[in-house]
């Protein structure tokens, strides 16, 4: 995470700008950004992707105010708080092509998530942070739809069914973004006849499964 009391950086080098084009978004313009869409960031499972996430301007904006919202609903069970927090951060992905950008932005949303708990880096809770982040957050090309290793790029569905336990069900990203033409978002309802369906489908998860 960045200094507050010092500038944006905006952008990290000249031949990246002219390689990749890389400029970052300032705080300011994804707090406007965001504000258009206010209802959504406010709710807890409301799911956001950032196609190019950068480090993670956006995300953790989103991130920060979702976690806002499990503090006004979930904040008086610390039981309900830590599972809910978890959840939030279920809710947000990212493509990136750059392997250093990819990495700062699951850092800085596993810092923010940490400091919110008040996680130790390495315990149980920023372990679970850091296994969702590594497959929320995929080093890849958006507009391929492939990742690093030029595979089609596969999302995790993740839901919070209670008491401590999570459901996960992974698509490949192409299907979801045909779906989400015509439809309301990436995981939309899915019926049992339709040809979308997961790649691969996980028994009820933990906590302490995910942190394994």
């Amino acid at each position: 995470m960045t200094d507050a009391s010092l500038p944006e950086r905006l952008v990290k080098s000249r031949q990246r700008v002219a390689d990749h084009g890389e400029v970052f978004t300032p705080s300011w313009l994804v707090d406007d950004m965001l504000n258009l869409v206010k209802n959504e960031t406010a709710r807890i499972d409301s799911r956001f992707l950032e196609p190019a996430c950068g480090s993670g301007n956006f995300l953790v904006a989103v991130l920060a105010r979702k976690l806002a919202a499990v503090e006004a609903r979930h904040g008086r069970s610390d039981f309900e708080k830590r599972h809910y927090a978890l959840f939030a951060l279920m809710c947000v992905y990212g493509i990136e092509l750059l392997p250093d950008n990819a990495a700062e932005c699951r850092a800085n949303l596993r810092e923010v998530f940490e400091v919110y708990l008040g996680a130790a880096p390495g315990d149980e809770w920023s372990r679970s942070a850091e296994a969702v982040l590594a497959a929320n957050i995929v080093q890849g090309d958006a507009l391929k739809m492939t990742d690093s290793a030029g595979e089609p790029i596969t999302f995790p569905e993740w839901g919070y069914v209670g008491k401590g336990r999570y459901q996960r069900r992974d698509f490949h990203f192409e299907n979801l973004a045909q779906r989400s033409t015509a439809t309301a978002g990436l995981f939309s309802m899915f019926e049992e006849h339709e040809i979308f369906t997961p790649v691969r489908s996980y028994p009820p998860l933990t906590v302490k499964d995910l942190a394994a």
